[in-house]
């Protein structure tokens, strides 16, 4: 039993025994890796941050009626062109059946009131030509007529106002919604028919329309807190409509937001520009807009791609591989400049000549695709 055991265990170290010598010989037989080298090289590196955001315009004016009523009729439609003072729409007054009524009723009582005192007028008129009563008895009496003849005139004009929304249903007239700039008709959120409340100082009232300048276009958007500390009021920027053909436009920074705002977990600021359009350009107010915004330039700089750039994992400085003359690598610290997120400046660590190994294969993958 014992000299069976001893069999099996020598098989079984022989069999061991010839599998490392096995593996240690296909080890050492194995290509050594070659990698791919790359040199630094100079170019130029601009920096930039790209905004998304909207073109409007920078002069809209909602139209709200002065006496709440039904729409009678609208003269214009979405994307007319009009002038300040243009006729827009007509309100058609429902009136109250309980301030018609107070109205009348005021109307009566004035009545009764300039009866009287017509009358008395009248009296006292016959009785200074007589010379009975003195200049001021009449005098009076011609006062309390005059008075009275007032208010009658007023409640009648209580009673129209009340009934038909205006006096004389003029331009001028709270019925007429007219156009308080020039410019495009951007929007008719009601109808004609449509029931619309009065603007006052307790009720915003109901937009009759929505008028623009569209010569006039500024963008907003919103850049992230890591960016906003680099821009500032007055800066050079571009905007791009993707809505025509990606064209560009010169804009003027005239707005970064002192506050930010919390939206998905990052804090972003709104940003607004005064953008140049052309005349011959027709924009329309809502297209969506991309800002690329400058914020810094450097021309002619010892570069190297980022994807050879290696991280110490214990100080996190960058370093790179320079191959040497016998054909080892040496790891070098670098010091970095800026980056545009392809080539990033070297300012100390290597030079130019340097051949640097390429040692992120997906990305070398990547490029001979």
């Amino acid at each position: 039993m014992n000299k069976t055991l001893k069999i099996i265990v020598g098989i079984v170290l022989l069999l061991l025994f010839v599998w490392v010598i096995k593996y240690f010989k296909d080890s050492n037989s194995k290509e050594i890796e070659e990698f791919k080298v790359e040199e630094p090289f100079y170019t130029s590196i601009n920096t930039k941050v790209v905004a998304t955001g909207k073109l409007n315009p920078e002069e809209e004016i909602e139209l709200k009626p002065q006496i709440s009523g039904i729409v009678d009729e609208i003269m214009v439609e979405e994307g007319d062109i009009v002038k300040k003072g243009d006729l827009i729409a007509k309100i058609r007054v429902v009136p109250n059946e309980q301030n018609l009524v107070s109205a009348r009723s005021r109307i009566n009582t004035a009545k009764l009131s300039y009866d009287n005192a017509k009358t008395l007028y009248d009296r006292n008129k016959a009785l200074f030509e007589k010379g009975v009563i003195s200049k001021q008895d009449f005098e009076n009496s011609e006062l309390s007529l005059n008075q009275a003849n007032e208010s009658l005139r007023q409640a009648q004009n209580d009673f129209q106002i009340i009934k038909q929304g205006s006096l004389s249903g003029g331009s001028a007239a709270n019925t007429n919604i007219v156009a308080q700039i020039s410019g495009t008709i951007l929007e008719i959120p009601v109808r004609e028919g449509d029931q619309v409340i009065e603007s006052n100082n307790f009720n915003e009232g109901t937009t009759i329309a929505s008028v623009a300048d569209m010569s006039k276009m500024i963008f907003e958007g919103k850049v992230d807190e890591a960016e906003v500390g680099k821009i500032e009021e007055g800066k050079e920027i571009i905007v791009v409509l993707g809505a025509i053909n990606q064209k560009e436009f010169p804009a003027t920074l005239t707005f970064v937001a002192p506050k930010g705002i919390e939206e998905n977990g990052a804090v972003q600021f709104t940003i607004k520009a005064d953008v140049q359009v052309e005349q011959s350009t027709k924009i329309r107010a809502g297209y969506s807009a991309n800002a690329e915004i400058e914020l810094e330039s450097k021309d002619s700089i010892l570069v190297v791609k980022e994807s050879l750039l290696q991280f110490n994992r214990i100080s996190e400085k960058p370093y790179v591989e320079v191959q040497k003359e016998d054909g080892s690598y040496e790891e070098k610290y670098v010091e970095l400049g800026i980056s545009d997120g392809i080539n990033v400046e070297i300012k100390e660590g290597i030079s130019e000549g340097d051949k640097i190994k390429v040692w992120n294969k997906a990305s070398k993958d990547n490029e001979d695709d």
